[in-house]
């Protein structure tokens, strides 16, 4: 995804003119990129407050995990999350277009590259596996749920809205990394995963 240089730029210079409260939230509204209020429970609201939730989790997920290459790649993602809640923040293709923000088409192709390179430093898998193992395991496992939750809210969005095909497809394959890594993580930590079995 491209860096939003013009749009960071933007934000940094409001962000030292402001204050961390604003007040103009207090009646349930907020503002969208472009200046269009909605209800703080509108769907794209939700949609990209879930981004944000699966950002959050994964700076929690940093922080219990010293194995610099997967710090490295995961504050990768946290940026290209950034990006896209501020895409599923501006409804105006006019306004994203002039700050420069882009669906994330190419951060698709590199989800598909590192899953790739991580299923072979992985066993086949034969079966389910619980989730769970080593801490930081769990907590990749658990960011796969949450991600999968923010594309649900995104396809309730796309519903209603049109929402460029790259976003959907960067969310389905960043839960399917975030399984692969979450074995990377026990393999390396040297913890059997546990077989699902009824």
């Amino acid at each position: 995804m491209t860096a939003l240089r013009g749009w960071a730029a933007q934000c940094s210079v409001y962000a030292q003119a402001m204050k961390i409260y604003t007040k103009r939230g207090d009646q349930g509204e907020t503002d969208l990129f472009g200046g269009e209020r909605v209800s703080k429970d509108h769907l794209r609201v939700w949609a990209y407050g879930e981004i944000d939730e699966l950002n959050a989790w994964l700076g929690v997920a940093i922080a219990h995990t010293d194995q610099a290459d997967l710090v490295a790649l995961l504050q990768d993602i946290q940026r290209s999350l950034f990006d896209l809640g501020a895409f599923l923040a501006t409804p105006s293709e006019e306004r994203r277009v002039k700050v420069g923000i882009e669906a994330p088409a190419a951060a698709v192709g590199k989800l598909e590259e590192h899953i790739d390179r991580f299923e072979d430093e992985l066993p086949k898998m034969h079966h389910f596996v619980l989730p769970g193992g080593d801490a930081f395991a769990g907590m990749l496992h658990y960011a796969r749920t949450v991600c999968r939750r923010a594309e649900r809210r995104v396809i309730a969005l796309a519903r209603e809205e049109a929402i460029a095909p790259p976003v959907l497809q960067y969310l389905n394959r960043l839960s399917d990394f975030f399984f692969v890594l979450a074995r990377v993580a026990n393999k390396r930590a040297g913890v059997q995963e546990v077989p699902w079995s009824s």
